[in-house]
């Protein structure tokens, strides 16, 4: 099914049609992404050394665990101390790069070395039961994503509302995406177009990101996952930039559709409802949280549990994380990178995550 998108011969051919659209433009075009995947796969493949110097590649705020607040981690921590000394030996799960976020207060894997009952998960389904398997303590999902891991979070609670157990609980830290490309867009993150993330889309479809270009003038691409998707999408938009167009192209029409999934829309509508929310380096960003309604608060653990947690900073001094999800900067351009901030010692979130640009520039070789 992909080997035609992983094809050489037409990669080839497409990086030789963008040099030549490329050719006779008069300033450089900077495109950017927000998705973690479509940044493993343009720096797996190499694709920003293929590109014509005028055209460059930015990474945006497309990992969902590097931009989870340190107050939300640091207050999961506090919640599982409180409910210990109530008796309760709560067990709380979360997803493994989640696991590993540093935090001025340690990390869920620190809060697992003091004896605490932390346990890495591939899927919320883990965490149910978990649940179903110990009825007398309380189990939490740290729950954090975009769109595409909200649907199955929600999914999640449709079954528990109706069936059950009692003790799951989440902890909601979902973000929308849309929202974050605005936020940049207005404080003066410069790009010429956007490549829209396909897992995002197969969710919210074409029309999710309709109101970026209406708005703001700014062409768009729905792209898939491989090599030749993320060549087509620097294609087309490149075409519409030297046209003068601003529309949505959808290059991933063998996931996604125009309306989007309107069965997991309205299943995450039912049990969320969107408020303001903080980002981790990024600031509290209008309409882009995701909080359980008021009808679900006994599935969310902050009801039961809520304690205070001071303001706590985001970055350790020097670390520009903030910068990348901005798409601002490289990786390349920060101080720590590839010297005192490695995967096995990371200084920011965004060297931790497998879809943190860092970690994708560290695993690939990229240190220059």
């Amino acid at each position: 099914m992909f080997e035609g998108f992983r094809d050489r011969r037409l990669a080839q051919e497409i990086v030789r049609k963008i040099r030549e659209e490329a050719k006779d433009l008069d300033r450089t075009v900077k495109f950017m992404h927000v998705c973690g995947t479509h940044e493993d796969t343009v720096t797996r493949s190499g694709i920003r050394s293929l590109l014509p110097k005028n055209v460059r590649i930015l990474s945006g705020p497309g990992c969902p665990v590097c931009i989870t607040p340190v107050e939300d981690i640091v207050k999961m921590q506090e919640i599982v101390r409180e409910a210990y000394e109530d008796g309760d030996r709560m067990i709380v799960t979360t997803f493994g790069d989640m696991y590993r976020i540093p935090t001025p207060r340690g990390s869920l894997a620190d809060l697992k070395g003091e004896g605490y009952d932390v346990r890495v998960v591939y899927s919320i389904y883990d965490a149910y039961r978990f649940a179903k398997e110990n009825p007398d303590r309380t189990v939490v999902h740290f729950s954090p994503g975009f769109e595409t891991t909200t649907a199955p979070t929600a999914g999640m609670l449709k079954v528990v509302s109706e069936e059950g157990p009692e003790n799951f609980k989440i902890y909601s830290v979902h973000r929308l995406t849309p929202p974050a490309v605005e936020l940049l867009i207005r404080q003066g993150t410069t790009f010429d177009g956007l490549i829209d993330p396909g897992h995002v889309s197969t969710i919210t479809g074409v029309k999710g990101w309709e109101h970026i270009t209406r708005d703001y003038g700014i062409p768009q691409v729905v792209a898939g996952f491989e090599p030749v998707d993320m060549l087509l999408a620097i294609l087309y938009l490149l075409r519409m930039v030297k046209a003068g167009e601003a529309r949505i192209v959808n290059e991933y029409t063998r996931s996604v559709r125009y309306e989007g999934n309107v069965t997991a829309q309205r299943l995450i509508d039912e049990f969320f409802e969107v408020r303001d929310a903080r980002w981790r380096a990024l600031g509290v960003i209008p309409k882009s949280g995701l909080e359980l309604r008021r009808e679900w608060k006994e599935l969310e653990i902050r009801t039961y549990y809520n304690p205070e947690v001071p303001k706590l900073p985001d970055l350790e001094k020097g670390c520009l994380c903030g910068a990348v999800l901005r798409g601002l900067a490289l990786p390349t351009d920060c101080p720590h990178f590839g010297k005192t901030c490695t995967p096995r010692s990371p200084v920011g979130p965004c060297m931790v995550s497998y879809e943190g640009t860092c970690s994708i520039f560290y695993k690939y070789g990229v240190l220059f």
